[in-house]
């Protein structure tokens, strides 16, 4: 009991020094994620709540240091806290927002993109990998809590923004530990299917990057599922376990936000943005951009223009 109680003083401790470390890289820069020095690494800072921010994420890690978030995926909520971390796995639609932080407590956190063959160099170094271990399909994205150690090589990291002449030799060799803290972690056999060559999640991650590469083209699931050497229904049932979604989903949810982006960033009106993304109806178009981004495209892209 006493070890544990000195074990979550040591994390709270590790969380303060990173909040600390976050805010000062981060001050007067404003909301939202800041690259840095460190390839691959970004700080993040939130002085309020805010609507649901939507897109495709890749694979990353995401540490919170000070307030909460939500993330939506599909019908998911995954709710995540100080000393927490988030995982993504496979290039998921994501709903983020964040739903604690004031202007005094900001939210803060990091975010390190994850590179699979970085993974799969440790996985093959590992003296007992578990290969012959039966596999079953894993969430693209899961939620745990971070101990000391993690913590520990999030912080030599931030700390090296300090030292930026120690970064080329130095952030490499903390990153390639960070990789190996996530393989021995709770989540290690999620972790471990990102870089697995033939792993179901690995199959799945490939048909996905072929949707994303042309989500206008009606899809085929058979052909999808040839893709990954899977049976329709097994293709199917994997599918859905990575994702939480079906592949029609998935492609819709992708031909939703670029209709957004296109509206937002190219004053495309709806309906052109609508053929753009292979819709051949502007009112089905219409109905199901409502029910994913809560109101008509028209509404929505004045809302976010104004806020």
């Amino acid at each position: 009991m006493l070890n544990q109680v000195i074990n979550q003083d040591a994390i709270a401790n590790q969380c303060k020094e990173l909040a600390a470390l976050v805010t000062r890289h981060t001050e007067g820069k404003g909301n939202g994620l800041h690259k840095t020095a460190i390839d691959k690494l970004e700080l993040t800072r939130e002085s309020s709540v805010y609507a649901a921010l939507h897109g495709v994420y890749e694979p990353l890690l995401a540490i919170i240091v000070q307030g909460q978030k939500e993330a939506l995926l599909g019908e998911e909520t995954y709710r995540y806290g100080e000393a927490q971390y988030l995982v993504i796995s496979v290039d998921l639609p994501i709903n983020g927002f964040v739903v604690e932080a004031t202007p005094d407590k900001p939210y803060l956190g990091l975010k390190l993109n994850l590179d699979p063959r970085q993974l799969c160099d440790i996985i093959t170094a590992q003296t007992n990998p578990s290969a012959n271990k039966k596999e079953n399909s894993v969430r693209g994205l899961f939620v745990s809590t971070a101990d000391a150690p993690l913590l520990d090589c999030a912080l030599r990291l931030t700390r090296l923004l300090d030292r930026p002449q120690d970064i080329p030799i130095l952030a490499p060799m903390i990153i390639r530990e960070i990789y190996y803290r996530l393989l021995i972690g709770e989540q290690g056999e999620a972790v471990r299917q990102i870089a697995t060559s033939g792993s179901n999640m690995q199959r799945i991650a490939e048909v996905l990057k072929l949707i994303k590469t042309d989500f206008v083209k009606p899809m085929r699931v058979e052909d999808l599922a040839g893709q990954a050497n899977m049976s329709p229904s097994s293709f199917h049932h994997h599918f859905k376990q990575v994702t939480s979604m079906s592949p029609l989903q998935y492609q819709k949810q992708l031909r939703l936000l670029e209709a957004r982006r296109l509206m937002l960033s190219e004053n495309a009106d709806a309906t052109n943005a609508a053929y753009q993304v292979g819709y051949e109806s502007p009112s089905q178009f219409s109905r199901e951009y409502s029910r994913m981004f809560g109101a008509p495209p028209i509404k929505d892209i004045e809302r976010l223009r104004t806020a």
